[in-house]
């Protein structure tokens, strides 16, 4: 098994930090036992420097441990999650950096106190693996972190959709419009048909290939559904990230940096056909009407021509940033044809989980009511989209929220 250099480094750091404080050595006492010089041993400690065997071995007769326990990798129980945690894939792609962490930080935390930074560590990895947790949904965890952390919204990326916006003259483009743009700016074909004849990829809506400079796009997507698709496309070959999915849905991401780009591209996309000012604009103008106007959401759908989940998690973009309305959260729901009854299928909680966070026997939280009766309008032959709200508040509890929901035209049946 290969070995990331870094993480060989750091271990090596602190173990050895780790020993001097358990012997009671200060910098200056192991640099005499063991012939080498404070600010040698300083720099190994914080993961800068990998010594010479000659060097360790110095080190290791001045510890009183042998040359193989210091460059091994394995160590005794109270500080091998810490080691573990050094060696392993999320120390390696996870960028701490994004979260105002740098590494050597981090790592001098790890060496003042072992044993609670060990304690921690050894409880996280006993919850991940008691609830089967995989390597990406700490990593969507971690993305829900870093957009609270922003208020989840990225001037970087407004900033850019507008520059790309002004440059190519698009206003609220349609599909033919960003397919012009990916044509003759990027070279990029479009094939709506490649995807449905292949039955094992009649679940992707995209798919993109970079040799060929092809994006495949089911047939059947809606317009709306399209111009995501497109503007995300655009998004993903204007800020050229390092890595980036080549499906529509990344549902494995083998890193943090490979979903962040992801959400990137998507933000960027959302930008493009929503630019900032004149949805807020709209929306301060809905703000401002004395009482519910059931057609005003909708109305946005069409003058914007997007899904309503698009417009939703755009106004997690602006509502916090701009109007302080932090505590937000989404919820997509869809019917269940052969269950027969209506489930949740995402769920978004910025700034914090939401009490109640969960019911037992997964009853519905009340909070859904109004989503499930505009889906139950329909399926009665309401119009489409219907929108409706509600206000919640919970027995017990200070909480209350206001919940606006849109429902589209959707194949359900009467509950």
């Amino acid at each position: 098994m290969l070995h990331d250099p870094r993480s060989i480094r750091m271990i090596l750091g602190f173990k050895l930090k780790y020993l001097r404080v358990q012997r009671g050595y200060s910098l200056e006492e192991l640099a005499e036992r063991s012939g080498l010089s404070r600010a040698y041993i300083h720099d190994i400690e914080r993961g800068r420097r990998y010594p010479k065997p000659d060097k360790i071995n110095a080190l290791a007769e001045a510890l009183d441990v042998s040359y193989d326990y210091m460059v091994s990798l394995k160590s005794d129980k109270r500080i091998q999650p810490v080691i573990d945690l050094l060696d392993s894939p999320w120390m390696r792609e996870f960028p701490l950096e994004e979260f105002g962490l740098k590494p050597d930080k981090l790592f001098e935390l790890f060496t003042i106190v072992p044993d609670k930074v060990n304690a921690l560590v050894s409880t996280i990895v006993k919850i991940t693996r008691n609830y089967q947790l995989k390597r990406e949904n700490l990593y969507l965890a971690a993305l829900r972190s870093y957009q609270d952390l922003h208020d989840n919204h990225f001037p970087r990326l407004e900033k850019a959709a507008r520059t790309f916006a002004k440059t190519h003259d698009l206003h609220r483009p349609g599909v033919q419009e960003l397919e012009g743009v990916l044509s003759e700016t990027h070279g990029i074909r479009l094939d709506r048909e490649a995807l449905s004849r292949q039955p094992a990829l009649r679940e992707l809506r995209s798919f993109f290939s970079p040799g060929q400079l092809v994006l495949y796009l089911r047939k059947d997507l809606s317009p709306a559904q399209e111009r995501f698709l497109l503007a995300r496309e655009l998004g993903f070959q204007h800020l050229q990230p390092p890595v980036r999915p080549i499906e529509t849905g990344v549902l494995e991401a083998d890193s943090f940096e490979l979903l962040l780009h992801n959400f990137e591209a998507s933000y960027f996309a959302a930008a493009l056909l929503m630019p900032e000012e004149e949805l807020l604009a709209d929306v301060r103008q809905w703000a401002d009407q004395s009482k519910w106007q059931p057609e005003y959401l909708p109305g946005l759908l069409r003058a914007y021509d997007v899904t309503p989940e698009m417009l939703f998690q755009r106004l997690t973009n602006l509502l916090p940033h701009h109007l302080g309305l932090r505590d937000l959260f989404f919820i997509r729901l869809s019917a269940d044809a052969e269950a027969r009854r209506i489930r949740m299928t995402k769920e978004l909680h910025l700034s914090r989980l939401h009490n109640p966070y969960a019911n037992e026997l997964d009853e519905t939280y009340c909070r859904r009511w109004v989503s499930v009766t505009t889906m139950q309008a329909l399926a009665g032959g309401a119009g489409s989209p219907r929108a409706d709200a509600q206000i919640s508040d919970y027995w017990q509890t200070d909480n209350a929220y206001m919940v606006l929901s849109i429902a589209p035209a959707l194949s359900l049946i009467p509950l």
